[in-house]
């Protein structure tokens, strides 16, 4: 996995200082020079910071005034608002334990409809047919678990998962670059619980989800790097005295 850029660990460190409420939404955050000492980090460093958390809507850029908090940052969750992220962080812990207590519950029925759905997975010849296959794969784990509020609390998961559009785009990102892995992983957790092995269930599903969280960081990583440059190179064209010699 390529090394993280240096600015990633200020932006987590200021979102974290605005969800606590040190930062609330309107006030300002400390100045460039201020936060350099406080992170030990150069300028260029700062302002690749600030500007991905303009990116992320955390903070307003208000030129010859500072920056600040923006309203969103405190208001109350929606589905809208759910990232990617946050619903893969979710899914693992609820469907790691829903594939442990489905390891000890499954009927041999729902184990062969598991195998089929993994079946129809690795043979799909489009990505939408792969997803149906995925999606029943993991319906059929969550309703082996013989817990109703179990199996509503993955069906809502995948409501956000199948119709919230950034969230959309987020997985079909990722899930058309490892098609590969994504069958190998699906196969541990068939083979978890087809051994009826609760605690090998519970991790094979969590490093499915493992996996897919980093690839979701990577291209979001390459996305808001691509911003960055952009912004930084709109900056740069509107300061730049180059063209006077012209």
């Amino acid at each position: 996995m390529k090394k993280r850029r240096r600015f990633w660990t200020v932006v987590e460190k200021l979102e974290a200082l605005i969800d606590k409420g040190v930062y609330p939404a309107g006030s300002r955050l400390p100045a460039e020079r201020e936060l350099v000492e406080i992170y030990h980090v150069s300028r260029p460093t700062i302002r690749e910071a600030i500007i991905a958390l303009e990116v992320r809507d955390r903070v307003e850029v208000k030129t010859g005034s500072g920056v600040y908090v923006t309203d969103s940052a405190g208001s109350a969750p929606s589905l809208e608002s759910i990232s990617a992220f946050e619903l893969t962080q979710a899914r693992a812990l609820v469907e790691g334990e829903a594939a442990a207590l489905a390891a000890v519950k499954i009927r041999d029925t729902e184990l062969a409809a598991l195998k089929q759905a993994l079946d129809d997975m690795s043979s799909s010849e489009t990505l939408d047919k792969a997803d149906e296959a995925d999606q029943r794969f993991h319906e059929i784990i969550s309703s082996a678990t013989r817990n109703n509020a179990i199996v509503l609390s993955i069906n809502n998961l995948w409501k956000v998962r199948r119709n919230e559009p950034q969230v959309v785009a987020a997985y079909q990102d990722v899930c058309s670059k490892g098609i590969a892995q994504r069958i190998k992983e699906h196969t541990a957790i068939y083979d978890a619980i087809a051994k009826r092995d609760a605690s090998a269930a519970r991790t094979a599903m969590h490093n499915h989800f493992d996996r897919l969280i980093n690839a979701l960081f990577e291209a979001s990583e390459a996305k808001a790097l691509e911003e960055i440059k952009r912004k930084t190179d709109e900056t740069r064209g509107l300061y730049s005295i180059s063209h006077l010699n012209k």
